[in-house]
């Protein structure tokens, strides 16, 4: 749903369908900037320090001279001392609540209401909210496919707003991206997926078909 007012919540919830079988990077994040140059991510991560430790949640991000934002000492342990990355048990198949929120003591990421960290970044306001896979695996290795589901954004006048479409990109081969990953929609939401045909192109606007809205919550399932 299209608003022009000032955002001050984003949240989204993320299922891993299909995790990753090898022990290489995979990073599934909800982004959103404070203001330009600046912006931070939270998701789910496989492998950051593989093979000791396979499963973390990050929250993240980058100050607009190109720093690492600062922030508080999160409550999740972390097996390789990264102040962003945290060990987080998540198990696929279920999903995850990601919300990034302000509050008295900086930018809020959490998961299932469970406060990662707060960094310390300007503004009040998110802009340019987005969705993403990174991935540091080859281009034939298993496929592995993440799903979105219920996208919701937050106005300055505490207006709740479903997310009903969103804008396909594809991180293209000479800049080290594979051409086959694809993005669709199923019964749920979006879903990413590596070692696929594409059959979605660049630039293309995904629709959520209004079955899977849920008018109570102003969302979708």
């Amino acid at each position: 749903m299209p608003t022009h007012e000032e955002l001050t919540e984003v949240s989204v919830s993320l299922t891993v369908l299909e995790p990753p079988a090898v022990p290489r990077l995979y990073f599934w994040a909800l982004q959103a900037s404070f203001g330009p140059g600046a912006g931070a991510h939270l998701g789910l991560q496989w492998g950051a320090d593989a093979p000791r430790r396979l499963l973390h949640v990050n929250w993240g991000g980058y100050g607009s001279g190109g720093g690492e934002l600062r922030g508080s000492e999160s409550v999740f342990p972390s097996s390789f001392g990264n102040p962003n990355t945290r060990d987080f048990d998540w198990d696929p198949g279920r999903p995850y609540r990601l919300t990034i929120t302000s509050d008295d003591e900086g930018w809020a990421g959490r998961v299932d209401r469970a406060l990662v960290r707060h960094l310390r970044a300007p503004g009040d306001v998110l802009t340019s909210p987005m969705v993403w896979s990174e991935v540091f695996a080859d281009c034939d290795h298993p496929s592995v496919a993440v799903r979105w589901s219920d996208p919701e954004v937050v106005t300055r006048s505490g207006s709740r707003l479903a997310v009903g479409a969103v804008t396909v990109s594809y991180q293209d081969r000479r800049s080290g991206g594979c051409d086959n990953i694809s993005s669709t929609v199923d019964d749920h939401g979006f879903v990413q997926r590596t070692a696929t045909h594409r059959v979605t192109p660049p630039g293309a606007v995904l629709q959520l078909p209004t079955s899977v809205r849920d008018p109570d919550r102003g969302g979708s399932r």
